[in-house]
């Protein structure tokens, strides 16, 4: 069953690009992660959604999720409330939106896409012949 997990983030005046850019250079490789997003929700404030096949494999990379914390956590302010730097929830979907959209194969893509050009070349080839025809009927 899909599971996801957010984690709440306050970051410290100056250091958002520093803590977008760890983000994205961050080699998130993690057994069941199937994709993730670092939102933006306030001045200094973001949060990290992030998707896995099931809670387990969750469970499995909070170690490493802590480790890559650990890489960034000087760019964080305390959350307070006895929270610390991050407010991190996860669980099942009980409720998922939308249809997931199956990536094609590349080889695949790429031949219709060759198809495509071809395709795209004999239309001016096939109106001219339609329209010399036409003609030639005319004439006769």
């Amino acid at each position: 069953m899909t599971a996801f997990n957010v984690v709440r983030f306050r970051v410290k005046p100056g250091r958002e690009q520093d803590f977008v850019e760890a983000h994205r250079n961050a080699n998130a490789q993690f057994k069941g992660w199937r994709s993730g997003a670092l939102v933006k929700t306030g001045d200094q404030s973001f949060c990290f959604v992030g998707e896995w096949n099931n809670f387990d494999d969750i469970v499995s990379a909070r170690p490493q999720m802590i480790g890559m914390l650990d890489g960034f956590r000087d760019m964080l302010e305390d959350l307070g409330g006895g929270l610390g730097v991050t407010d991190p929830v996860s669980g099942h979907a009980v409720v998922q939106f939308g249809t997931p959209v199956k990536a094609r194969p590349k080889a695949k893509a790429k031949k219709k896409a060759a198809k495509s050009v071809k395709k795209a070349a004999k239309k001016p080839a096939r109106k001219a012949a339609k329209k010399s025809k036409a003609r030639r009927g005319r004439r006769r």
